[in-house]
């Protein structure tokens, strides 16, 4: 990779702008400044801290990739789109579909199902996540949006990295939450004792999640309807974050919110709002999804 430092990146350290440019983690990158793959000009780069100039080229010596293959085009995975343009797709996931391949699931994703209905997408962002620039949990319902075109992968992975993407989820959780609004600010990591498991950990990644109250309700049992805006987008982060102040997810049984199958059978968690700049207009998007028939048959049940 060989790139002309912006006047925008001016003042930024090295090893934010090569994540910002590639995508890498941090921990990669730190690993190639050591091996002098990053340099500027054709001197080798001596500290990630380093801060560039406008001007100043920026090389680095890309990793080779493991060898990824095609995704397969599945016509009968079932797509909701929300919103269609030439550059952008918004769509409204279902709960229990997984986004993309991964974790020994390979089939009856929802990027296979978009790939079949977009065949141009094959050519967008990976081989195996063609067009998809964010993510939603399989139990978790609502919005997020794909990329039609690489110039389009590159802007929305941009805004989502820095935090301009609006993302608001609507949640129920166990307990009354007395404070009408607050921010859950604590680092997420995977878990020490099972790699598939998230929590609030020191040695994980940063992590800021702000809420807002509802309703509080307190039959048939203790809860409270809340608003959830992410500042990051950790895995499992919402729910982690609640579970840590003490309100799991209702139906969450990952992470202690599976007190009564009866009233949740998956995570009262869903995607309702997402705003973001178009990628080719640079105007303002923003689309809304209401409460699924599931979370709202649940709702109807508390008072």
């Amino acid at each position: 990779m060989r790139e002309t430092i912006p006047a925008a990146l001016a003042g930024e350290r090295v090893d934010k702008v090569v994540a910002l440019l590639t995508g890498l983690p941090r921990s990669e990158i730190a690993a190639l400044v050591a091996a002098g793959a990053v340099r500027v000009g054709e001197r080798a780069v001596g500290t990630r801290s380093r801060r560039l100039a406008e001007g100043d080229v920026l090389q680095v010596d890309m990793p080779e990739a493991a060898a990824v293959e095609p995704l397969a085009a599945e016509p009968a995975v079932a797509v909701d789109v929300v919103h269609e343009d030439d550059h952008v797709l918004v769509v409204d996931k279902a709960a229990g579909v997984v986004v993309h391949p991964g974790a020994g699931l390979e089939s009856g994703t929802l990027a296979a199902g978009l790939l079949a209905r977009y065949p141009e997408l094959a050519g967008v962002g990976t081989l195996d996540r063609p067009g998809i620039v964010h993510r939603l949990d399989k139990g978790t319902s609502g919005l997020l949006m794909v990329a039609r075109t690489n110039e389009a992968y590159r802007s929305l992975t941009a805004q989502l990295k820095e935090r301009s993407v609006g993302r608001r989820y609507t949640a129920m959780v166990w307990g009354r939450v007395e404070a009408p609004a607050g921010l859950v600010d604590a680092p997420v990591g995977r878990a020490s004792k099972d790699p598939t498991r998230m929590s609030v950990s020191a040695r994980g990644r940063e992590a800021r999640t702000r809420y807002e109250v509802v309703e509080r309700f307190s039959e048939p049992a203790g809860a409270t309807l809340v608003w959830c805006r992410l500042e990051t987008g950790r895995t499992h982060q919402i729910r982690v974050h609640l579970a840590a102040i003490g309100h799991p997810v209702l139906g969450d049984r990952r992470y202690g919110g599976a007190r009564s199958a009866r009233l949740a059978d998956r995570p009262f968690l869903h995607a309702a709002q997402l705003a973001f700049d178009h990628p080719a207009t640079g105007g303002r998007l923003s689309f809304e999804s209401p409460l699924p028939a599931d979370l709202q048959a649940v709702a109807d049940q508390f008072s």
